[in-house]
Parts: C-alpha cells; sequence; structure tokens
C-alpha cells in the first residue's frame, strides 16, 4: 500500500460560525490576514518537505474562495515541491479543469512539474465541488462534459510527437496545439480522478485506468464504490483494488489520549459551514442522485459524521486515530472491509494542528505506522519508508 501525506492548508483563524452564512464562497477575504498567511504557507510546504524525508508520498489539491484550502493554484505548490523535495511521489488531486479556461495550460504546467521533479508527478483531474461552480461562472449542466474532453485535450497533448493538432469538442476549440515541454514519464504521468457517489462516472474511470479516490466517507459507502470500479476494471479486479485509495484523517500519538487529543483539532475540517444555495447547484448532479438525497439518502451519513462522538468516525473508518498499534489495527479492518485498496492518503493536519503537533504526527505515522501496512497493498511507487523514518529520528 501506498502511503500519502496530506494537508489542505487550511487558514483557521477565523470568527465564531455564527457572525457568517458560509465558509465557502461568500465569507469575506477581509478576514484573512496576509502575515499569518505567509506564516501559513511557509509551514505547511516545510510539512511536505518533512514528510518526503520520512518516506512518504505527497498529496495536494485546490479549492476556492474558502479558508479551508489556502492552496488556490495548486500547479504552483507542486513546482515548489518538485524541486524542494526528492524521494516521494507528487499527487495532484486535483486540477479542476472543468473550471479552468484552458486544458493546454493544464497540459504545460503539469508537464513542467513533472520534469522538474523528473518523473515523480501524479496527475489528478476533478470535476470541482458545487460550490466552486459560481465563482468560475460555470454551467453546472456542463462541468462533468467539461472534465472529461478537458482530460482527453490534456493527454493528447501530452503524448502528441508529430506536430501540431487541431482539437475540436463541444467545449474546447484549439488550434496548433504542440506543447514545450513533455512530461518526464511516457507515456504521460498516471492519471487519478475522485468521487463521492455510486454514479456511472466511476465506470468510466474504470475504463480507463485511472486511479480512483474516495475521502472521508463511512466504509459502507467507500465499499459500493470500490466494488463498482473493481467490476468495471478492465484488467480485473485484483488491478482495480490496486488503483483505488481513500482518505481518512489520521492522528497517531504515544498514547490513545495524546492521538485523540490531536484527532479533534483534526475534526475542525468536519465541520465546515456551506450554505444551502452552494451545496447542489442545478444540473450538478443527476436526476437519480437528486431523487435519492430528497429521501435522505445521504443526508444521514453526512449528518452522522458532523454529529457523532469520535468512536463513531474511528469505526466508520473517517478518522483513523490511537497509538501506533491502534491505528495499523483500524487500517486494517478498513482495509478488510472496503475489499482492499492500494492507497491510503492521509490527511495528517487540519484546523489548528500546529507545525509541532503536525511534525510529531507525521513522524510517528512513517516510523511507527507505515512500515506495517505495507503489505495491504502493492507499494508500487513510495520509497522505503521504514528506512527514511529511522533516519529522521
Amino acid at each position: 500500500m501506498d502511503a500519502w501525506y496530506f494537508t489542505e492548508m487550511p487558514y483557521p483563524h477565523l470568527p465564531p460560525q455564527d457572525q457568517y452564512e458560509s465558509d465557502r464562497v461568500s465569507l469575506s477575504n477581509a478576514e484573512f490576514d496576509p502575515e499569518i498567511g505567509a506564516d501559513l504557507y511557509n509551514r505547511y510546504l516545510d510539512e511536505y518537505i518533512v514528510a518526503d524525508d520520512l518516506g512518504l508520498n505527497l498529496m495536494l489539491n485546490e479549492h476556492h474562495q474558502t479558508p479551508t484550502c489556502l492552496d488556490a493554484a495548486v500547479p504552483l505548490t507542486a513546482a515548489i515541491l518538485a524541486r524542494e523535495t526528492s524521494k516521494g511521489r507528487i499527487l495532484v488531486l486535483g486540477n479542476p479543469v472543468a473550471n479552468r479556461e484552458d486544458p493546454v495550460r493544464i497540459a504545460e504546467e503539469m508537464a513542467m512539474v513533472d520534469c522538474i521533479s523528473r518523473g515523480r508527478l501524479d496527475a489528478g483531474f476533478v470535476r470541482g465541488v458545487p460550490y466552486e461552480l459560481f465563482g468560475s461562472n460555470t454551467n453546472p449542466t456542463q462541468s462533468l462534459e467539461r472534465l472529461w474532453e478537458g482530460i482527453d485535450l490534456v493527454v493528447k497533448a501530452w503524448t502528441t510527437r508529430d506536430g501540431p493538432f487541431s482539437f475540436e469538442s463541444a467545449h474546447w476549440h484549439k488550434r496548433s496545439v504542440n506543447i514545450w515541454p513533455v512530461p518526464y514519464q511516457e507515456p504521460h504521468p498516471p492519471i487519478w480522478t475522485t468521487g463521492s457517489t455510486d454514479s456511472p462516472n466511476i465506470d468510466r474511470v474504470a475504463k480507463r485506468g485511472f486511479n480512483f479516490a474516495s475521502f472521508l466517507q463511512p466504509y459502507e459507502q467507500v465499499r459500493k464504490l470500490f466494488d463498482r470500479y473493481r467490476n468495471a476494471c478492465p484488467d480485473g479486479p485484483e488491478v482495480g483494488t490496486r488503483r483505488v485509495g481513500f482518505m481518512p484523517l489520521i492522528a497517531v500519538g504515544e498514547t490513545e489520549a495524546e492521538a485523540r487529543e490531536r484527532a479533534e483539532a483534526l475534526r475542525w475540517f468536519l465541520a465546515s459551514k456551506t450554505a444551502p444555495q452552494f451545496r447542489n447547484p442545478p444540473g450538478y448532479v443527476s436526476v437519480d442522485i437528486n431523487v435519492r438525497a430528497l429521501k435522505g439518502e445521504f443526508a444521514g451519513r453526512t449528518a452522522a459524521i458532523r454529529r457523532e462522538g469520535m468512536d463513531y468516525l474511528i469505526d466508520k473508518g473517517v478518522v483513523m486515530a490511537g497509538t501506533p498499534d491502534q491505528v495499523v489495527a483500524q487500517v486494517e479492518t478498513f482495509y478488510e472491509r472496503v475489499g482492499g485498496m492500494g492507497h491510503l492518503l492521509g490527511m495528517l493536519q487540519a484546523g489548528f494542528l500546529d507545525h509541532e503537533e503536525t511534525v510529531r504526527n507525521i513522524t510517528l505515522f512513517a516510523r511507527d505506522v507505515y512500515p506495517r501496512i505495507r503489505h495491504l497493498g502493492t507499494a508500487s511507487t513510495a520509497p522505503d519508508c521504514a528506512a527514511a523514518a529511522e533516519a529522521g529520528q
């Protein structure tokens, strides 16, 4: 199993939630202090470098108009880490291609990162979460088509070696595409995408051979998603299992009490506030999914994650917290419950978890947990975490 370190680079210094309507879209940027932001950016980059030194892979993502994620331009962060790290792979999960104006620019950016890192890039493409459609002014009924057409254009730009080509689709019209540079990896970096419902889109992801990730869902839902992916994988369910990954919050401590305290700090991420009008723009999801939502199929799960205590979150696999022995056992249990997976995308920093606590969390996970769970999948890309962790003590 490959393990990845992740933080959304939050800006947690906010007013009480009852003083504003939504974390997303409409919270005034007057609340952002550039001096605090500068400190946060630099410490978050330092923590990624620590994770790399200890043998973990690195995962990044991008969001907009929200204090929950300061990484508003993930190609910049990936480029910095491509230069400042040397061991782990760098997963961009991902580029919101449906909301960006030019997929060719994305192809160029990712090719640069792949070259700077000497082939350590994994490139993820995402549709973008619903609330981001307001800032990008993208038609929600077209965003899924834009995603797939954008991916096709990026891949063609990466792999064409015989001069300029033209690309015509419903949403993209490009002439004389001939990118410099091309990716370091042949034919191109591994591709990822994400999903949270068992929509037919998962079948398309599997048939393309892309890696698939699910975030912060109870194991019952993750099992449904992974099974659908495995069943659609043309290379068979065993290969499909190696291509799926899950992201929980992870808190490791010398004692259970220490870990629980860290876990409560990480839980800040689960309590973000999004106004109702930003959650489900008309046309973003299918009629079928909307009907199921109206019947309460998803609301109960989301409410439980926000409402229930830490024991519930640990049992469902949304949080993995405890001593190294306990976290190893939790990972093993989750692995069995979801039918296996190839990637653990660990959110080891969130909210007010400070630099010292974050580094300690990363170190305990890398040194005392990861070497004991690698056997749960085919760790095809990760460096020797055990040796790196020992060297970093």
